[in-house]
């Protein structure tokens, strides 16, 4: 029996939640969907939607690769191999993320273009190092610069080509060309993952499970957790699931279209003093998979990941407030309470985000909009940065913007307060920062900050991980963002090899060609470039008004 247990709020909802309750009902959604039945979100969506529900499979069909998975991770100690690299963008590196943060077990994630980040990367523990490049085609752009970088360390570090494939490990769907291209190289291990496995809902896949069995993780436990879910998932009743995918069709339906995903903590007191996460880090996993399948055609549910139950930003007539683990009594506008254990929550919110795409009547297995800032990336690398010149400057901060934005702005803080002002009623402000995670972590501590001050939704996404999350939303959902993009000077630069471009080009590039995508759709935008990455954060922190 699943362990898992959802238990929504009807409150405002309660009509729009018994009239898609029993429209669910009516079409059979739960035996439907649990059957794998592509026909569910319309004609338009069938073709794809027949080769993307092998998810509904994962809890059996993962359990083959764990014999193989338990004796890699034993040649790789017995070589002296502790040190777990992943390269990978979205579902790819953030279900990783969660099960080794979970765990409590070291994983480094790779799933950035910031040269600090990579190079303090490669650095580390190289000769102890195996990288896991996590892709279905191989193709990714940052991924494959990872791969490059990381190969070329080797070399540089004496190793043979021999040698260096022993440090590789590939995670790709069968056929693609980074099977070949890893089999080529002499990679140690290829391992093929199912391909009718979209890449947000691939937790429980070769995707999730590689890289965090090698680090030593028993995974076992979490198939087992999804697979007592898996049970419950043909049932229209006593369907936690099922539950929480129309507890959120429903807050859609009345307008709260702000999934707002809260930790509610364990109750024991981290070192900060804030409640110890019951599942840290979920937060983001969940938020690309609701962004990237709900967020096109003008529709769509904004996830907006918050540092806990109380933050700014966890109440108001467009947000529904969503608890992982148990509800606090003294809370309010909480529409759902996700509790149990992680295999399991995978799952569920992987089914109950199909449901949402049934409700919205819209396909929750493509993303018809990363694919443009991608494009815009391509041209400026192979034409050059766009001409810009920055509207004025304080200290380490060069502020861009239109003059229609800026509205004659002439420090940090007026510039700040035009954005803040151009967002709609109902909209939100999307903070994107092209920086490096862990030496500038205090760029995440402007979502708290600005929310306070703004009284709406606002997002933090680090870049360029979120264009393969909420960045399918910012194009393809409900146009009433605001957009904040911090960029900074690298202290240093790193080649990618075999490429006519650096990773802090590929940045910049990256940076800019979100920036056109936003200019296109005439999203209010404003650019700060620090010019001094600490002394830049510093101010920007105390500008917020």
């Amino acid at each position: 029996m699943s362990q898992l247990s959802v238990a929504t709020e009807a409150g405002t909802l309660a009509d729009a939640l018994r009239e898609l309750t029993g429209r669910a009902a009516a079409e059979d959604v739960a035996r439907r969907l649990a059957a794998k039945d592509p026909t569910l979100w319309g004609p338009d969506a069938e073709p794809e939607a027949s080769i993307r529900l092998g998810w509904l499979d994962l809890p059996e069909t993962s359990r083959t690769l764990l014999p193989r998975l338990r004796e890699l991770r034993r040649e790789l100690l017995a070589e002296g191999i502790d040190h777990v690299v992943l390269a990978g963008m979205g579902g790819s590196s953030l279900a990783p993320e969660v099960i080794a943060r979970t765990e409590g077990v070291e994983i480094t994630i790779l799933d950035t273009t910031d040269p600090q980040q990579v190079k303090a990367a490669i650095d580390d523990r190289l000769e102890r190092s195996v990288l896991v490049v996590s892709s279905k085609s191989g193709g990714t752009v940052e991924t494959d610069s990872h791969r490059r970088a990381y190969w070329e360390a080797f070399r540089a570090a004496g190793y043979d080509e021999e040698q260096t494939g022993r440090h590789f490990v590939a995670v790709t769907d069968p056929g693609s060309p980074l099977e070949a291209s890893a089999k080529e190289a002499g990679f140690r291990e290829v391992v093929l993952a199912d391909p009718n496995v979209g890449g947000r809902y691939s937790a429980l896949s070769a995707f999730g499970l590689v890289p965090t069995a090698l680090a030593g993780i028993d995974v076992e436990p979490l198939l087992d957790d999804a697979a007592a879910l898996r049970d419950t998932l043909a049932s229209g009743e006593h369907n936690p699931a099922l539950d929480l995918g129309l507890a959120l069709a429903a807050a859609w339906r009345v307008g709260r279209d702000k999934v707002v995903i809260a930790d509610a903590g364990s109750g024991s007191a981290s070192a900060t003093g804030a409640p110890t996460p019951v599942l840290p880090g979920f937060g983001d996993w969940a938020e690309q998979l609701v962004a990237e399948s709900t967020g096109k055609q003008g529709k769509g549910l904004l996830p907006v990941v918050v540092e806990g139950p109380t933050a700014p930003g966890t109440s108001g007539e467009d947000v529904a407030l969503v608890l992982l683990g148990d509800p606090d009594a003294a809370l309010s506008d909480v529409v759902a309470a996700v509790s149990g254990p992680l295999g399991a929550q995978f799952l569920a919110w992987e089914y109950a985000t199909a449901v949402v795409g049934w409700a919205l009547q819209i396909n929750p297995f493509d993303q018809p909009n990363v694919q443009e800032s991608k494009d815009n990336t391509g041209k400026i690398l192979q034409s050059g940065l766009p001409e810009e010149r920055p509207a004025f400057v304080e200290g380490a901060v060069e502020v861009y913007g239109s003059a229609e934005m800026l509205g004659g702005a002439g420090t940090l803080a007026e510039a700040l307060r035009a954005l803040l002002a151009a967002v709609p009623d109902r909209g939100y402000l999307a903070v994107m920062a092209y920086l490096d995670r862990e030496r500038d972590a205090s760029a995440a501590d402007t979502r708290s900050e600005l929310a306070s001050t703004l009284g709406k939704a606002v997002t933090f996404g680090w870049a360029p991980r979120f264009l393969h999350s909420t960045g399918q939303y910012h194009k393809g959902g409900p146009q009433v963002g605001a957009f904040l993009q911090v960029t900074g000077v690298a202290s240093v630069d790193l080649e990618v090899p075999g490429r006519p471009y650096t990773f802090g080009a590929l940045q910049a590039a990256q940076a800019a060609g979100d920036r056109q995508a936003l200019a296109g759709r005439g999203r209010p935008l404003l650019h700060l470039h620090l010019t001094d990455r600490p002394a830049g954060l510093g101010l920007l922190l105390e500008a917020v008004p």
